[in-house]
């Protein structure tokens, strides 16, 4: 099987590829910029961008399935080339605010471009990125060993990015995915500080929590720039998931301590999903220099 996966130099893009590889597929890594080392040497790495559904006529050439990673105001067109190009499986990489109605104008979108195409369509959606701590925190962890957060009270179930590729591999290539839409979490209810206690354990040392106000927090973001500046505003309540102003009722009915057993790619893999503590020791020498 011919497989194409978008956004194969994300983290899990590259974890995807490299199962793929293992798995003996034929792998087709669509990247921006192709740089050497980044995938296995039986990758063929095309440039392409999907903002610019164009670029990827030559890489869905004679491709069997597509992992596509999520661009709303193009998501037609790259599903329709797709179709034409003779794809017939189609994996999203979606969110977990889908599921609980959030996100009704980035992921979902894309959802419903695939979902109207005919073809076989799996959604994969996560929800908290445990690597989003990595991005938030890494800096100031490896600068001066402390974490600055409003909140260390704050719990989610965080997902290591290894178990959202295992799920999108089996979608990939066994059956009885089609049709599926699987929402992941990590096993454990964990909150902010408890986190940066996994995350210390690996490092064998100690990391500081040092509580600021949101007002606070959104500067050191902003000044970090990347990923914690353009989510400053969602992840410390200053805008809902679509960037208006938030709503304080759903805020308040987000409370995950009421949730019960949530899903996780067990559910698909039969393995139990890899906890934070692990993504912490996967991760450390990241937080460390």
């Amino acid at each position: 099987m011919t497989i194409l996966v978008t956004g194969a130099a994300g983290n899990v893009g590259r974890n995807i590829v490299r199962q793929l590889v293992e798995r003996g597929h034929a792998v087709r890594a669509l990247t921006r910029r192709a740089r050497t080392g980044v995938f296995p040497e039986e990758v063929v790495v095309h440039e392409g961008d999907l903002t610019r559904p164009e670029t990827l006529k030559d890489a869905l050439e004679g491709v069997d399935a597509l992992f596509l990673f999520p661009v709303a105001a193009t998501a037609e067109e790259v599903v329709r080339m797709s179709k034409s190009a003779g794809v017939h499986r189609i994996v999203v990489l979606s969110s977990g605010a889908v599921t609980t109605g959030f996100d009704t104008d980035f992921h979902l979108p894309v959802e419903r471009a695939v979902e109207a195409s005919g073809l076989e369509w799996t959604h994969v959606r996560p929800g908290e990125f445990a690597m989003n701590k990595l991005a938030l925190w890494g800096p100031p962890i490896r600068a001066e060993r402390v974490v600055r957060d409003p909140a260390p009270d704050a719990a989610w179930f965080p997902v290591h990015e290894r178990d959202i590729a295992d799920v999108a591999v089996a979608a990939l290539t066994e059956k009885g995915h089609a049709g599926q839409a699987y929402t992941l979490n990590g096993p454990e209810l964990l909150t902010h500080r408890r986190q940066v206690e996994l995350i210390a354990e690996a490092l064998e040392e100690e990391i500081r929590f040092e509580v600021v106000t949101p007002q606070k927090a959104r500067e050191i973001y902003l000044a970090q720039g990347g990923f914690a500046a353009q989510s400053a505003d969602f992840l410390l309540g200053f805008a809902d998931y679509g960037g208006n102003d938030p709503d304080a009722s759903q805020i308040e009915a987000g409370d995950p301590s009421s949730f019960g057993p949530v899903p996780t790619a067990e559910a698909v893999t039969g393995r139990p999903a890899r906890t934070f503590a692990q993504w912490a020791r996967d991760h450390a020498e990241e937080f460390r220099s």
